[in-house]
């Protein structure tokens, strides 16, 4: 048993930082708001897990500009999605322990 919560990762244990991952996992990129909206979350705590989850490679940070606006998109990395993948499969072994 205690390999199994040894091998769950701390990146997601915030079910926002376990949101954002989701929401990347099943689309290429999302932006700032999207996330925010799709969250329900405020500026600083979403921009404060992005900075964790970017942190440990698991997104990259899209800065561009669409007319005159900032617009900054996030998408999973390939560690991000495999690190995503074995939590989701640890969850799973311990549900069916």
């Amino acid at each position: 048993m205690k390999d199994l919560l040894d091998s769950l990762d701390k990146a997601f244990e915030s079910r926002v930082r376990l949101g954002i991952m989701a929401i990347l996992m099943v689309n290429e990129q999302v932006d700032f708001n999207q996330l925010k909206e799709l969250l329900d979350v405020t500026d600083g705590n979403l921009a404060s897990h992005l900075k964790q989850l970017e942190a440990s490679s698991y997104i990259i940070v899209n800065k561009k500009f669409v007319g005159r606006k900032p617009n900054t998109t996030y998408a999973a990395t390939t560690e991000g999605k495999e690190a995503f993948h074995n939590h989701l499969n640890a969850i799973e072994k311990l549900i069916k322990k």
